[in-house]
């Protein structure tokens, strides 16, 4: 009885502490997981090698997606934005607080249009500013039941590349393209004003002259996001993550599995 009080401890401890705001509560609850695992195999067993196999299953749970979902996932190849209307603001957060932050920052309003990938919704509020030299973007990703919005800033230079930052909260499924440069910032930081002020700290610390950079046409905004998207898969087909099907869709090959395995591994470990 005191053994399953314990591990009943545990558990509540890590919920509690996982439902914080505070990003250091939030690693304890996920640690506090791994140590109540730990505790209940190893009360079982009495075998110190096997309570540290019942804390390393929590680094294997990704496997049962990959293996079933994932891996019958086929994409296509060539995929289009089409103009969308916007969704309401029940199911787009924090959306009208970045637009009007944006308006304020003096960007202006070029597009709506979105695209979908294996069932996954992505709408996209496209924005541009001739001074800042950037496109901004509100996307919306819809999931069955799961919803969540991010901001991007992407501003590019007279030689392609590309310098993006955004709070998008996972890691990429994906191996990002040579030329694009990331500057990921926390996913909770969604106030524009902010993500802004990172961006221009971004080309700052990376050496980035402002002369370099290209003002962005409001008209080309679809076919650069499209094009950037078409050069990462094909980046991805000459690393071998994803393999060709024959039908003008693509799928992972068991190295994109791994692949993403780890990504699943760096996103538990971040926690956003």
């Amino acid at each position: 009885m005191r053994e399953c009080i314990l591990v009943t401890g545990l558990l509540v401890l890590a919920v509690a502490l996982r439902s914080c705001r505070h990003f250091c509560a939030r690693k304890l609850g996920a640690l506090a997981f791994l140590v109540a695992s730990f505790t209940a195999a190893y009360l079982l067993s009495k075998n110190i090698f096997i309570g540290l196999a019942g804390a390393a299953v929590w680094f294997f749970l990704p496997w049962f997606e990959l293996l079933t979902r994932i891996r019958r996932l086929r994409l296509p190849l060539d995929n289009r934005l089409r103009f969308r209307v916007a969704p309401a603001d029940s199911f787009f957060p924090n959306a009208s607080k970045a637009i009007a932050a944006m308006d304020q920052e003096g960007f202006e309003h070029a597009t709506d249009s979105g695209w979908e990938w294996a069932g996954m919704k992505q709408f996209f509020r496209i924005f541009w500013n001739p001074e800042e030299k950037a496109i901004a973007t509100v996307c919306l990703c819809e999931q069955e039941d799961i919803a969540f919005a991010f901001i991007g800033i992407t501003s590019r230079d007279d030689q392609g590349r590309i310098w993006r930052t955004t709070n998008f909260p996972f890691s990429p499924t994906l191996k990002c393209n040579p030329e694009v440069n990331w500057n990921h910032v926390p996913c909770e930081r969604n106030c524009f004003h902010q993500i802004l002020k990172d961006h221009r700290q971004f080309l700052l610390r990376r050496h980035v002259c402002p002369d370099s950079l290209r003002v962005p046409d409001p008209d080309e905004a679809e076919h650069d996001i499209e094009d950037e998207m078409r050069r990462q898969i094909d980046h991805n087909l000459d690393k071998g993550i994803i393999r060709l099907t024959g039908d003008g869709h693509f799928r992972y090959s068991f190295r994109g599995l791994l692949f993403l395995w780890k990504q699943f591994i760096r996103d538990m470990l971040r926690l956003c």
